[in-house]
């Protein structure tokens, strides 16, 4: 069977889909590193038991790994920049939120609703990344989107360190708000790279991957009901 032939998209779109991407990238992890560092200014303006507040942390973690999955592979049929675009705003609400948060149970709640759009970040990042460029430079552009993840994680607990130390543990969900902001508009102003393309969508729809769409983590295990019959 012919392999369709790959459509390279231009310049500026790799460059802004990369920007975008790696923003993301960091966002969530730095996140996820630096709320650790913010439990215990946590623990005591909440009143938060041990086990409650673990889950200010788990709630995040949990609803991410329950929807990566799934987000992938609704991306696949719908549109990627829709999902990753959709999950820019539900994360940057979520962060919003529990920056505002009165109580503990709130906050856990927001952070649910962070990893919810989290999820539908991760799920659709890569695939995109992978449709704008060709073979030769998804590399290149993978490994940077990588090295922003780890760079995310890595500085998650010294500057939520300083911002708590500074400014209060609220300061670390006010400090990423703009970041959100700037990767959703920067995501709204292109039009591409939102979906498999008609013949790929249909090889979808019946159970086979599309060339270079897609991501590997949403081709498995995910609920029959919503493949497509032939």
């Amino acid at each position: 069977m012919n392999q369709p032939k790959f459509e390279s998209a231009p310049r500026r779109l790799q460059t802004t889909a990369l920007v975008v991407a790696n923003l993301s990238s960091f966002l969530t992890p730095f996140m996820s590193s630096a709320i650790n560092v913010a439990m215990p200014s946590i623990a005591r303006e909440f009143s938060l038991s041990a086990v409650r507040l673990t889950w200010v942390a788990t709630a995040y973690m949990l609803t991410a790994a329950m929807f990566l999955v799934p987000f992938g592979r609704i991306g696949d049929i719908v549109g990627r920049k829709k999902i990753f675009a959709l999950g820019l705003v539900v994360n940057t609400a979520g962060t919003v939120l529990a920056a505002l948060s009165g109580s503990g149970l709130l906050l856990i709640v927001c952070r649910g609703l962070q990893g919810l759009g989290g999820a539908m970040i991760f799920g659709t990042g890569v695939a995109i990344l992978t449709s704008v460029f060709p073979p030769g430079e998804r590399g290149r552009a993978l490994g940077i989107n990588t090295a922003a993840t780890y760079l995310g994680l890595s500085l998650g607990p010294v500057l939520g360190g300083v911002l708590v130390q500074s400014l209060g543990w609220r300061s670390i969900f006010w400090v990423t708000v703009p970041v959100g902001l700037a990767a959703w508009l920067s995501s709204a102003g292109n039009s591409r790279a939102s979906g498999p393309r008609p013949a790929a969508r249909a090889s979808i729809g019946r159970g086979r991957p599309s060339s270079g769409s897609g991501s590997s983590r949403s081709r498995t295990g995910f609920p029959a009901c919503l493949r497509r019959r032939a």
